[in-house]
């Protein structure tokens, strides 16, 4: 019995070794950015891995003019914003609605919008860049949340579709009992019960389209006006040189509003994704 314990603990022991050196490689680019944000570009080039001997904090307040943060910030915060409330509420409704009511129309539905995840999205950026221009659409923000809407839903109806799955329809049989017609059974009865997924829905796509960089390239083109946080970062990046202490201030100043946001709520992704699975 000793003997099983000591070999248990020793297991054990170098489990946790090996998570912990697998956590500082994945946490090494992180550090990267951390400390050559306040080098200067002649000390980045000469040791990009060593502390800076230095802390050059006007790399933040260049990058704060050069790239008009604010604004490029307001763009990030209101496509992000608009297009997570479209995507959950849209997103829910359809996948109650198949539900509920599993005809074979909307059997096909899902398993269209199921289909639609394994599509490479390389597959599609020409198309798309012809369909938003023939709509009119490219260049304007209603486009570009459009398309996070065509994108994200797929996904989260089908996180949506396996947590409602777990909803008793008692309550909703005692709401219509009471009156209540469809949209008041949704809101006020299901709606609520689905905050565990709403949340890691949310989360997912926040962080998607706050980091997101190649679709608005495609869809907002040369409207400098909406220009979100990950393209104007890329103004530091010429081609024939590379403004590394500015860039990597850029990127410092556009991940920490995203990395905040996603350790207050990244133990709600697990939860919403685990009581779906396994109530389903």
């Amino acid at each position: 019995m000793h003997t099983t314990k000591e070999r248990y603990r020793l297991s054990t022991f170098i489990l946790e070794i090996a998570a912990i050196l697998l956590a500082l490689l994945f946490l090494s680019p992180f550090y990267l950015v951390m400390a050559n944000s306040v080098k200067s570009l002649k000390e980045i080039l000469l040791d990009a891995a060593s502390l800076p001997a230095i802390f050059h904090w006007e790399n933040y307040k260049n990058v704060w003019e050069v790239i008009n943060f604010p604004h490029a910030f307001w763009n990030s915060f209101q496509i992000t914003v608009i297009s997570v409330i479209l995507i959950v509420l849209f997103s829910s409704m359809a996948a109650y609605r198949i539900v509920r009511k599993p005809t074979r129309f909307n059997n096909f539905v899902f398993l269209l919008l199921i289909s639609a995840m394994i599509i490479p999205f390389q597959s599609l950026m020409l198309q798309l860049v012809r369909v938003t221009s023939l709509l009119e659409i490219r260049g304007e923000l209603y486009g570009i949340i459009a398309c996070y809407l065509g994108f994200g839903m797929p996904l989260s109806v089908f996180l949506f579709h396996g947590f409602i799955k777990t909803v008793p329809q008692e309550l909703e049989e005692s709401a219509r009992v009471d009156g209540a017609n469809p949209y008041g059974v949704y809101f006020r009865i299901v709606f609520p019960l689905l905050i565990p997924i709403t949340v890691t829905v949310i989360i997912l796509n926040t962080l998607w389209i706050w980091n997101d960089y190649l679709l608005p390239v495609l869809v907002i083109g040369g409207n400098k006006d909406l220009t979100t946080l990950p393209v104007a970062v890329t103004k530091f990046f010429g081609q024939y040189t590379k403004k590394w202490d500015l860039a990597l201030a850029g990127l410092m100043m556009a991940i920490t509003p995203i990395l905040l946001f996603f350790l207050l709520l990244q133990r709600y992704i697990v939860e919403g994704v685990t009581a779906g699975s396994v109530k389903g």
